[in-house]
């Protein structure tokens, strides 16, 4: 959800340029996490709070995408909830908000991705696609920029023609 659906990562940024005065560059965050600067360390903090997670921006496109996708095929929500206490209301509600038709019994908030099985897992973490037992899709971000080792979709828009085309492939091979 975080970095793939709701854009932490922005959030980051905004509380990172009005504490230190200073606009960050895309340079300046290739490969890295906003709270990986220096002197930034605390920021990550900021997810404890009660509200972090609850106005998250919207990745773009990703309404539209999902809402196509969930009706083509079985897709659950799954969210590393448990570390923040007030993130699983935040998230609850967020969903609620953005994604109302993904119905609460597809949303999984856990503490570790490790007990997810499925075909596939779109992630912007690498870590948590090593230990997914299907195929890990690894979702663009700043900080995950020189990551390898994954198919990489950009952009919820290729991750609409990703899927397109695997159902397309799954069709030929029946036809």
């Amino acid at each position: 959800m975080d970095g793939v659906m709701a854009d932490t990562y922005a959030k980051f940024v905004t509380a990172y340029e009005k504490e230190f005065n200073r606009v960050l560059t895309q340079k300046d965050l290739l490969g890295k996490k906003v709270y990986d600067l220096d002197g930034a360390n605390h920021l990550r903090d900021l997810m404890y709070e009660k509200g972090f997670f609850r106005d998250l921006q919207v990745m773009d496109n990703a309404p539209e995408v999902l809402e196509e996708l969930y009706a083509q095929h079985e897709i659950f929500i799954v969210t590393t909830a448990t570390e923040f206490r007030h993130s699983m209301r935040d998230k609850w509600d967020w969903m609620a908000e953005h994604f109302p038709f993904i119905h609460h019994s597809r949303m999984v908030f856990c503490g570790t991705k490790d007990i997810v099985y499925g075909d596939y897992l779109l992630d912007d973490k690498v870590s948590n696609l090593k230990v997914f037992k299907g195929e890990g899709l690894l979702f663009s971000a700043l900080d995950n920029h020189y990551d390898t080792g994954f198919h990489r979709l950009n952009n919820w828009l290729e991750v609409r023609e990703f899927f397109r085309a695997e159902r397309q492939s799954e069709i030929s091979l029946l036809g």
